[in-house]
């Protein structure tokens, strides 16, 4: 998710002001993108820039609060009716550490897959603890409690692909070394 589209879809029920969309940001992501206090206002800054928000004025604590435009509007009508493209892999340090490993003298790849493979299970263990908790709290009319749920079952998701690709390059390391 990009900040920008986050930020805009965190203005459109209303004004709010850098430090609370920083908070809702967090919140809504279940912590998992924290967010700096510049990036916000960088990204407001580009958004004013850009004619998406505008400045709504200042509330008591003479904090500027921002509103989202009819061009904002468009742009997350827009963002949220578009895919989000997967064409490009990211670059993952895991990948990157262990094609480095196959080929570097005197280390051995297949312990690089174990730690991470050790790693990733109590990773997956504590995500699974976390989507239970979730799920119990998970109840129609609590968006902010069905939102972390989804976050958290991504992961576990994400933790069960790197097991099955750290078995996979065990395998195919085992067969070709």
């Amino acid at each position: 998710m990009s900040i920008r589209h986050g930020l805009l879809a965190l203005l459109e029920p209303g004004s709010r002001y850098g430090s609370q969309l920083r908070t809702e940001f967090e919140a809504r992501t279940a912590t998992s993108w924290p967010l700096n206090i510049g990036q916000v206002y960088t990204t407001l800054g580009r958004l004013e820039r850009d004619g998406m928000v505008v400045q709504e004025g200042v509330d008591e604590a003479r904090r500027v609060r921002y509103a989202l435009t009819e061009a904002g509007r468009a742009e997350l009508r827009a963002w949220y009716a578009r895919p989000v493209e997967r064409a490009t892999p990211p670059r993952d340090e895991l990948a990157i550490k262990l094609v480095m490993a196959v080929a570097a003298p005197g280390v051995d790849a297949g312990q690089v897959l174990r730690t991470q493979r050790r790693h990733v299970t109590e990773a997956l263990r504590t995500y699974v603890r976390e989507r239970e908790r979730a799920l119990a709290r998970a109840a129609p009319g609590h968006p902010q409690e069905v939102a972390r749920l989804l976050l958290l079952e991504q992961r576990v998701c994400h933790a069960e692909a790197e097991l099955r690709w750290l078995d996979h390059c065990e395998a195919r390391l085992s067969r070709l070394t």
